[in-house]
């Protein structure tokens, strides 16, 4: 295990870390956790990704290159590295494959899937599931968009806020939460209720009795699905809050829909979601501390039962490391 991934409780999970356009005939180097990571793609097209560190001098492997034959060469030495990690050549010293076994690069398993890459947040050949990724981002006549930033943020904090719906009204006032906002009265009240799901939970809430069309599945450990109630439609946001470090988060988007896929209106919703994401940002960004405490050094109400259930969960899995540990171990807010 890295360390990395057991620090920020994101050991033995699958996370996207990039976008299928993102990997090209270069290798892209990125990290996650604090881990360093690079991705290329060998001969065939396929997605390989391996720790960004040549275990000869330590160097990153990100700074080689991808030869015709598919393998990624240090640009130290020259050694180069194919699928699995497998080292292929070491420049000046002919060897046997068995013996240039021991001399591989530390490997990640990997998937290509919903125009995304896929990683598995801990070295080896195989992973023991695969992951978990939304039917409709492989479905047949849905208009996909994927976008990506960078913010100043851990990402618990910027999950959190992905689950919250009681701030719609304030954050998003001028987009996607106006509507609750015209309903809301002085001494209107919200009831919350969370529903465990196989993937993590789905959260349903009622303004004054009247219930919500619309709702919020956390997708363990680090997405969140948003259901657009529209008649005869289908429309989905998914957020996936990417730890790059102690305090920056890899903000994946991704909007699936079965309408306005043509240029340019798809292009106009695609900027309007992206407007709905920056909103939160400054908020997400703000917050003290910047990892999410311990429930009893934050005052929480009955509103926050779906950020307290991922906050505790959170909690439980960095305590025992890959442990899995269930939402409804502990009582959710009252």
């Amino acid at each position: 295990m890295l360390d990395g991934f057991a620090d920020e409780g994101f050991a033995d999970v699958w996370t996207p870390v990039a976008m299928s356009r993102e990997v090209g005939r270069e290798p892209y180097g990125l990290t996650v956790a604090s881990e360093r990571v690079v991705l290329f793609r060998d001969n065939q097209g396929r997605v390989q990704a391996l720790h960004d560190r040549c275990p000869h001098r330590g160097v990153k492997l990100s700074l080689g290159k991808v030869g015709k034959d598919g393998c990624l060469e240090c640009p130290f030495h020259g050694w180069r590295f194919g699928a699995g990690g497998a080292c292929t050549h070491i420049p000046l010293n002919p060897m046997p494959e068995e013996k240039r076994q021991r001399f591989a690069a530390t490997v990640f398993p990997v998937r290509e899937r919903g125009g995304l890459i896929w990683l598995y947040t801990r070295p080896g050949a195989e992973a023991p599931d695969e992951p978990a990724v939304p039917p409709v981002m492989e479905q047949e006549g849905i208009h996909v968009w994927h976008y990506a930033e960078t913010w100043n943020a851990h990402w618990t904090r910027a999950m959190e806020n992905m689950l919250d719906s009681p701030h719609l009204p304030f954050v998003h006032r001028r987009t996607i939460g106006g509507p609750l906002w015209r309903r809301m009265k002085p001494d209107s009240k919200m009831e919350m209720e969370v529903h465990p799901t196989p993937t993590g939970f789905r959260t349903s809430w009622s303004l004054d009795g009247v219930t919500s069309a619309a709702g919020l599945e956390w997708l363990r450990p680090n997405g969140m699905a948003m259901h657009v109630p529209i008649p005869k439609r289908i429309m989905r946001l998914h957020m996936y809050c990417v730890p790059v470090d102690a305090t920056h988060t890899r903000m994946m988007l991704v909007s699936t829909r079965d309408f306005l896929k043509l240029q340019p209106l798809a292009a106009v919703l695609d900027r309007y979601n992206k407007r709905i994401l920056r909103e939160d940002q400054a908020v997400v960004e703000s917050s003290d501390p910047v990892e999410a405490p311990p429930v009893s050094e934050e005052r929480s109400v009955a509103t926050d039962r779906a950020t307290l259930a991922f906050r505790r969960w959170y909690l439980e899995r960095k305590k025992w490391g890959s442990r899995e540990s269930s939402v409804t171990e502990a009582p959710l807010a009252s």
